[in-house]
């Protein structure tokens, strides 16, 4: 028997349609339903890949007992965060209004009309971990909701009136220069671990825009943004975390020094993390950050991948019940796996391999010493020990494969796609990875395609459907990712769809009062419209909004956009400074701001090697505050204005750099091009 979940499209959603619960998904039924019996609702909020979500359904809404008594005093509802951000926001802030803190399976009761009166995430079957049981907590609910109804109507009137303030952006002039992006790095360097790398106690997770915003600092010449940044992604790529043997990272650390994970593998920490060791490796022409950069991407393409051309969600952390099984190895697996006693004594060595384990018995890969210390023990030079590691994982590999595989979330959501799609974009054009630009192609195409319709983006797509409106965060990463693409594949149609995306987001997102709500204008009516200015694990779609309408700015589209997005950056300088791990998207946009900003056009047949000449040098190093445009001729209006009226200079292929509205003279030879770059 199954529930009204069973006609959903979302794996999380599709997991729960066989619970004894009566679930409903959130719609306008589930609400008419709860005002018509005069139900609370109880509204549980979680994703596919979330251990203790399953956890809770394990022991909660697969009980007939307790099901029983949900279906009797509450009208249920079930979320997938992912597809709808929305709602994750709105009643993750009542959650942490009311208990301090936040996270998933958030468990949330409202009143029929969608007010939040009393919340908390997991809740186990008996009172344990100094907790109620949610048999308790239900029980408490219902008889309140009996007996001393106008207590919660309150108390929900109350707390929704604090979550609608909504922010205001667009109050204060943006006076920023340098000395403030070094104030900030300043201040995220105050609370850096420089003993473990990364911000933050256990669980510890990535900072993937912190680390671009130090990176950014570095080209500017901030040895310590540059060291910092380098201490991070050298941590982090040691082990435990990332995934040495199939590559990819997991969601967090469990511990300080980034040994144990928490095994899930979503696809927007690998789309940032591997543009960060992208960017790193630019930076620094540090070997292992380009490896760790490809293996991630390779990973994505090998595993997340859907056959049209979309990045799957997210990889479970379970498998056969048991967090982490797919990916740990006890000391006879390696021994069987490898093919003779010295190789796994050199994997052993490498990565702390013991008949012990460093996690329930079982190794989590983490590597122990360097390779010059591997090539001393070993009595082999330096340069052998990457190689020898990359067989050794290749086998690894092999025999990993054929355990069962976590579950994969396989909806294909815009936003994160577009971060990915920018990865694999800049990845295809810094690496000469015609893989990887491909793979760039196929992903824009496939969202352009599939995920939109004339005047509207939705947001989520699975086995051939799309679904939900999309929010501010998709149309803005998904600009910024169409530029990247532009950038490394000259076809207009990228630039026209992010211009076309522009408008829209600017036509139905827009704040009158500054800024952008995270909801279109024509989205239902909820408890109010979200507008998330903070960084989470992902960018926020306003500091999004923001770089996304600076890019534009610089290849000469409408000062419009230009003067949108610096309103929103001087309302956020405060933060800024103070904050600056919250909000490292923001300071990204800051620093394209503050530039300057080379705006370079190229013109020339590509297939003439003068004008791959003048490309390689566009490209040769890290260059975070320019934009770049190429063409085999002048573009009329249907190109980016950076591009028009450029002549080619004594018919030879020619650049054009300009900053600031003013431009250099043309060049022709690449070693002029870098001189005025």
């Amino acid at each position: 028997m199954t529930n009204r979940l069973e006609n959903e499209n979302s794996p999380y959603l599709l997991q729960h349609a066989g619970n004894p619960v009566d679930w409903y998904p959130w719609g306008p039924e589930a609400l008419e339903k709860a005002r018509t019996e005069d139900k609370p609702i109880f509204l549980s909020i979680g994703y596919a890949a979330c251990h203790w979500c399953h956890v809770m359904a394990h022991e909660s809404f697969e009980d007939p007992a307790t099901a029983a008594w949900m279906n009797q005093h509450f009208i249920n509802i079930k979320v997938d965060r992912e597809e709808r951000p929305d709602l994750d926001s709105i009643y993750m802030h009542a959650v942490v209004a009311m208990t301090g803190q936040g996270g998933w399976p958030m468990s949330v009761f409202l009143t029929p009309d969608g007010k939040p009166f009393f919340g908390g995430t997991y809740f186990p079957p008996v009172r344990r971990y100094n907790m109620p049981s949610f048999n308790d907590v239900l029980q408490t609910i219902a008889q309140l909701w009996r007996e001393d109804r106008p207590r919660l109507l309150e108390s929900s009137l109350q707390l929704s009136e604090i979550l609608q303030q909504t922010p205001i952006l667009g109050q204060a002039a943006l006076h920023w220069g340098e000395e403030q992006l070094k104030q900030a790095t300043t201040t995220l360097a105050q609370s850096y671990d420089w003993t473990s790398g990364g911000w933050g106690k256990a669980p510890k997770f990535p900072q993937p825009m912190a680390i671009e915003f130090l990176l950014r600092q570095a080209t500017r010449g901030d040895a310590l943004a540059r060291d910092m940044a380098i201490h991070a992604l050298k941590a982090m790529a040691r082990g435990g975390m990332y995934d040495v043997v199939g590559g990819g990272f997991a969601r967090y650390s469990t511990d300080d020094q980034w040994r144990i994970p928490h095994f899930e593998k979503m696809l927007y920490d690998n789309a940032q993390l591997a543009l960060a060791y992208l960017h790193g490796w630019l930076v620094s022409r540090e070997p292992l950050f380009r490896q760790v950069c490809e293996e991630t991407l390779d990973f994505i393409l090998r595993e997340m991948t859907h056959p049209q051309g979309g990045f799957y969600s997210s990889l479970d952390a379970d498998s056969e019940g048991e967090e982490g099984k797919y990916y740990v190895w006890t000391l006879p697996e390696i021994q069987s796996a490898l093919s003779n006693p010295q190789e796994a004594a050199f994997a052993c060595t490498a990565y702390q391999i013991t008949q012990a384990g460093n996690f329930e018995g079982n190794n989590v890969l983490q590597r122990a010493l360097t390779d010059a210390a591997l090539a001393e023990q070993f009595n082999i030079s330096p340069e052998e020990v990457p190689d020898r590691l990359a067989a050794i994982h290749a086998r690894l590999r092999t025999a990993r494969s054929k355990r069962t595989r976590p579950g994969t979330d396989d909806k294909v959501l815009v936003s994160w796609n577009a971060l990915a799609l920018t990865a694999f974009a800049e990845a295809g054009r810094y690496l000469n990875r015609a893989d990887y630009l491909d793979a760039a192609r196929r992903s824009a195409a496939f969202l352009l395609q599939e995920m939109y319709q004339p005047g509207r983006l939705l947001r989520s797509w699975r086995a051939g459907q799309a679904r939900h409106n999309a929010f501010l965060e998709d149309y803005a990463a998904l600009i910024i990712a169409l530029l990247a693409l532009y950038q490394s594949d000259p076809n207009p149609t990228w630039y026209t769809s992010a211009l076309r995306l522009a408008n829209e987001m600017i036509t139905h997102y827009i704040d009158p009062q500054g800024g952008f709500f995270d909801t279109r204008d024509d989205h239902e009516t909820l408890l109010y419209r979200p507008k998330e200015l903070q960084d989470n694990a992902t960018p926020s779609g306003n500091a999004l909004a923001s770089l996304a309408l600076l890019q534009l700015s610089a290849f000469g589209e409408q000062g419009r956009d230009r003067d949108l997005a610096e309103a929103m950056l001087g309302a956020m300088q405060e933060a800024m400074l103070r904050y600056p791990a919250a909000v490292a998207q923001w300071l990204c946009a800051a620093d394209f701001a503050l530039g300057p900003v080379a705006e370079v056009a190229i013109l020339g047949d590509p297939a003439d090697a003068r004008t791959q000449g003048l490309l390689q040098a566009l490209w040769a190093a890290y260059r975070p505050r320019l934009v770049a445009a190429s063409s085999p001729f002048s573009l009329g209006p249907a190109g980016p204005p950076l591009l028009q009226s450029r002549p080619l200079r004594d018919g030879q292929p020619t650049a054009y750099v300009c900053r600031n509205l003013i431009c250099q003279q043309p060049v022709t030879r690449p070693a002029d091009l870098l001189v005025q770059l």
